[in-house]
């Protein structure tokens, strides 16, 4: 399969407005303006960037992960104006109920497009992001759960019913695994920094699922001062085998760069060039094993310059023949 000619860029200028409130939090609107400006170095000779807003998710589709309880919950509490949403890490403003949706709706927008143009690169920048939000419960800035209401419409409006998620972001998705434990066709697998040191302290890697889907989840975490060498090894020794093993339809990445080693937010030590090397190794994966067929969702990477610098890395890497 030859290089993607192009890379599909899916984001909405609203989520700049969803407001985390005090100056210190460090989920904020410049991370999205850093990739913004990043993408202009990603141009050149047989490459076009192209730009889709994402369509808000429609209540039926957040339902096949979130209560409605919830979703009513949430929406009263960004309405009614208080400053956070269950706990102060979850700062919200009048406005995140509806940019939430189109956070969760672009991964929607994405999976409709990678399936008319399976040669595309196609790269979700969205906030709030969403892989620690459960059934009921925000949790660390995530009030809907992006990546795991992808994974359903892909399954149900596509009829791709063999999802494999992998998530990279420096900490576990405990709200992934959630959604998912019991599903023997959608495999969720985390490399994470190990949760006796990291929010939210789940992802151990005895965690396999349970009942019908046991065996279908994969925690592989790492400890503090790991990088490259640690995660290429995983890819090797476990990533690809459990892909293999699996045999998904598509493909969908829950792409956190907090494990950077100037991320104050992991212990990690990821180098850039190590998110150069997870592109490829997954554009690869999804070349043999789905017919190109994935989706980049981002989720952390709170240092803005080795954000910026990550993100270009990766998709770099994602546009590099497999």
């Amino acid at each position: 399969m030859p290089f993607p000619k192009n890379f599909i860029h899916i984001s909405h200028p609203r989520y700049l407005e969803h407001d985390t409130g005090f100056s210190e939090h460090p989920e904020v609107a410049e991370r999205l303006e850093e990739i913004k400006r990043r993408l202009q170095t990603l141009t050149g000779p047989g490459r076009v960037i192209s730009r889709e807003p994402a369509g808000p998710a429609s209540q039926d589709w957040i339902l096949k992960i979130h209560s409605e309880d919830y979703l009513l919950r949430f929406e009263e509490t960004a309405l009614s104006g208080l400053s956070h949403f269950g706990h102060p890490d979850n700062q919200l403003g009048y406005d995140t109920y509806e940019i939430a949706l189109l956070a969760a709706g672009a991964g929607l927008t994405g999976i409709d497009l990678a399936e008319k143009e399976r040669a595309a690169v196609i790269f979700c920048s969205v906030r709030p992001p969403g892989h620690h939000a459960e059934k009921a419960m925000a949790l660390g800035f995530c009030f809907l759960n992006n990546v795991a209401i992808a994974a359903r419409y892909w399954q149900e409006q596509h009829q791709r019913q063999r999802i494999a998620i992998i998530d990279f972001d420096a900490h576990h998705g405990n709200g992934i695994q959630a959604a998912f434990e019991e599903s023997p066709e959608v495999f969720y697998l985390s490399l994470h920094e190990h949760p006796t040191f990291s929010f939210p302290g789940t992802g151990f890697a005895e965690e396999h699922g349970t009942g019908r889907g046991r065996g279908t989840t994969l925690n592989l975490p790492l400890l503090p001062g790991a990088g490259d060498a640690q995660v290429e090894k995983a890819f090797s020794r476990h990533i690809e085998p459990a892909l293999a093993d699996f045999q998904p339809d598509a493909l969908i990445i829950a792409a956190g760069f907090d494990g950077h080693r100037l991320d104050e937010m992991s212990g990690l030590a990821y180098s850039s060039n190590l998110y150069r090397f997870l592109g490829q190794r997954l554009t690869a994966l999804a070349a043999h094993h789905c017919q190109g067929r994935m989706v980049s969702i981002l989720e952390g990477g709170y240092h803005l310059p080795s954000l910026g610098e990550s993100f270009s890395e990766y998709c770099s890497g994602l546009w590099q023949s497999p």
